[in-house]
């Protein structure tokens, strides 16, 4: 065989064999069941005895039945939910906020940008914009949801309420929610998303809704919300496939989407942005 022959003929030998292994990689199977816990956030992860469902989970299922790969949900308190990942003992934490601690333990991929704000009932009060006016305010006490976190000057205004014991703590939004019905001088801390959702999903506070005021508090920023990988928990090979996944989600907006049908355009407004608009 002449040698341009032989030349062109192991470059067509070695193209092909290139688009065989890419399309092996592109189609590759999860080694194994990823598991996923999760707790009840608003309308991103709803939880109703062992269903298991909302804007995350859907999505993660739509991901995995075009990748052959499959997710097992169980239903924790939020605080087990990021012990567990801190453990290594859970592949995936959906419907996360960004933060150092957990940077530490997983890779993080944005879904939307999200922002926590001081939620109460609506009264004649002066207008909170900061932590150092809650802090003022000494008859304003806070329940919050035992696991969430945003951020280093939020642990340093749980830990100045702890001095004047005007903290509580609870494992769900949805108990957060009965509480602040309950006490309407005091407040909450997280995204309207995540609160009204938990309203729009039970008729038990489903008539708080219209009467809630949102305050955006100066040390509580935009920030990335969407999902963290274990850096320990998966091999390599799945981790690589599962951020592959995660990130064309991510610049898709189809979670962006899923908020836009599902919340109101003031809670969109206040608390919930695409990705564009970081």
């Amino acid at each position: 065989m002449p040698a341009f022959y032989s030349s062109k003929l192991i470059r067509l030998i070695a193209l092909s064999c290139s688009a065989l292994c890419l399309s092996a990689e592109l189609h590759a199977e999860c080694s194994r069941v990823i598991n996923v816990p999760v707790s009840a956030t608003g309308l991103s992860v709803i939880t109703a005895g062992e269903k298991i469902h909302g804007i995350f989970p859907d999505l993660l299922r739509r991901l995995g039945e075009k990748n052959a790969c499959s997710f097992a949900f169980t239903s924790v308190p939020k605080a087990r939910v990021a012990a567990m990942f801190e453990a290594g003992n859970s592949d995936m934490m959906l419907a996360s906020i960004k933060t150092p601690r957990r940077d530490e333990f997983g890779i993080f991929f944005p879904m939307v940008s999200i922002r926590a704000t001081l939620i109460s009932i609506a009264t004649s009060r002066p207008a909170i914009s900061n932590f150092k006016d809650v802090l003022k305010q000494s008859d304003m006490h806070l329940i919050l949801v035992r696991g969430f976190d945003y951020g280093p000057e939020y642990q340093r205004l749980i830990d100045e309420l702890n001095k004047q014991a005007r903290v509580s703590f609870e494992s769900e939004p949805l108990s957060v929610a009965r509480l602040l019905k309950l006490r309407p001088t005091s407040a909450t801390i997280m995204a309207p998303s995540i609160f009204t959702g938990e309203l729009q999903a039970d008729s038990r506070v489903e008539d708080m809704l219209g009467k809630l005021r949102f305050e955006p508090l100066d040390e509580l920023a935009w920030s990335y919300s969407g999902s963290y990988l274990s850096k320990t928990a998966l091999t390599q090979a799945d981790r690589e496939k599962l951020a592959k996944m995660l990130e064309q989600a991510g610049q898709s907006g189809e979670a962006w989407r899923a908020y836009q049908k599902v919340y109101s355009p003031e809670v969109v407004k206040i608390s919930i942005r695409p990705l564009s608009a970081q």
